[in-house]
């Protein structure tokens, strides 16, 4: 008997996810998997930070711990914490108590939360992301009801930001549009404006009265300072306008599987926030009732004890270093070999992932010649390099451009 569901087509692979599939279907020893966004060690293995290690046995020594529900706004201390690390201990908004901040599943979840909370309760349904942005965002926005425009954002010629379209294409959005910015670290491209720029886009966003709708993924992983990578976000907040924050704590802590995030809104008044509060508890309750404790639990530790916070600071800064470290070395590797073209992007770009500038042809030459994986807009994750992957990729790079159009 036929099934019910029989004319479900086969979905086609998540094009990020795929190429994980792809690299552990690969036999080959010399397969190097550069695709997924998460961090590795110099010898290719995921990380467990050591304070987040020393936070979990903390919270299995507790005998006092329970698995209860957690409020639908999640931990108390977590999203307190949490509001503080980006918006800055000394923020006015925390002060005044403006912020509504809701404990999510990780940045996803967060902006998803976010979306649906506008969707219903802000007078424009119209979000514009920048061009390329990360894949799951239009999905999001979309899936949430809202309908997605594009600015312009990144420069093939340059390899940079395309500033000028970024400004018009904005100063066209129409008036109250939801704008999305990548925080810090843009995804893909790395590529990410000058805090002058940062400046212009803040009054241009502010005259054009645009909500802004921050995505912060990478906080500290950036830079390798919590408080340079918050500087875009603290512009805003610091104008006494209003906002929203998806925050992330996959990245810096390596919390990656636990699923821990928080959403903050940041409101004009402590009574709106209030309220804002209460209606966003409205879209979480039927979506998923209450947020997992485990996770939120390790990231409240750590953020309320100066020791571990500061061993925090340590471990996250020395991922940031290392991952610099990779975009050096890849720089003067390429440029040694002479591989034509010019490769300052490289370094010029922040955080984990380098946009190359290869082509779909040349990404495919690289994972059929070489066993190279990547997203096929040439995305590359510079955390899954290390010092001895550098010759293989440069081979290939080399190999590309030489002999791929």
């Amino acid at each position: 008997m036929d099934s019910v569901f029989s004319n479900v087509v086969r979905a086609p692979e998540d094009p990020i996810l795929g190429v994980t599939v792809a690299y552990n279907n690969d036999p080959s020893p010399a397969k190097l998997n550069l695709g997924v966004g998460a961090y590795r060690t110099e010898e290719g293995k995921p990380l467990v930070l050591d304070v987040v290690r020393r936070a979990e046995q903390q919270l299995v020594n507790d005998p006092s711990r329970v698995k209860e529900y957690i409020p639908i706004a999640g931990l108390a201390d977590f999203n307190k914490l949490s509001a503080k690390l980006i918006l800055g201990a000394d923020s006015p908004a925390i002060q005044e108590s403006r912020v509504a901040t809701i404990q999510c599943l990780s940045g996803t979840g967060s902006l998803r939360v976010g979306a649906e909370f506008l969707k219903k309760h802000y007078h424009q349904s119209v979000i514009f992301i920048p061009k390329p942005t990360w894949g799951n965002h239009p999905k999001v926005f979309n899936l949430a009801g809202l309908s997605v425009e594009y600015y312009r954002y990144y420069d093939p010629a340059t390899r940079g930001l395309d500033f000028q379209g970024l400004v018009e294409d904005l100063g066209a959005a129409p008036s109250g549009a939801i704008v999305l910015l990548h925080a810090c670290a843009h995804n893909p491209t790395g590529v990410d404006p000058t805090s002058e720029q940062w400046e212009q886009i803040r009054q241009l966003v502010r005259s054009k009265s645009l909500l802004p709708f921050f995505d912060s993924a990478y906080q500290g992983f950036a830079s390798g300072s919590l408080d340079t990578d918050a500087h875009s976000v603290r512009t805003f907040v610091a104008d006494g306008g209003e906002c929203l924050i998806a925050q992330s704590y996959a990245k810096n802590m390596g919390l990656y599987g636990e699923r821990v995030g928080a959403l903050s809104i940041v409101c004009k008044s402590a009574d709106v926030a209030s309220k804002v509060e209460s209606q966003v508890k409205l879209v979480v309750r039927p979506m998923y009732s209450s947020p997992p404790i485990h996770g939120a639990s390790i990231v409240a530790t750590i953020l309320k004890s100066s020791d571990m916070f500061n061993d925090w600071t340590i471990e996250l800064k020395g991922m940031a270093d290392r991952i610099i470290s990779m975009r050096h070395q890849l720089f003067e590797a390429l440029q040694a070999k002479g591989t034509p073209g010019d490769w300052s992007h490289i370094i010029k770009q922040i955080g984990m992932f380098t946009f190359t500038g290869l082509n779909k042809e040349q990404v495919a030459f690289m994972t059929k010649e070489y066993h190279i994986y990547m997203t096929s807009d040439g995305r590359i994750s510079m955390a899954g390099l290390s010092t001895k992957t550098v010759p293989h990729l440069v081979e290939a790079i080399h190999a590309a451009v030489t002999r791929v159009a």
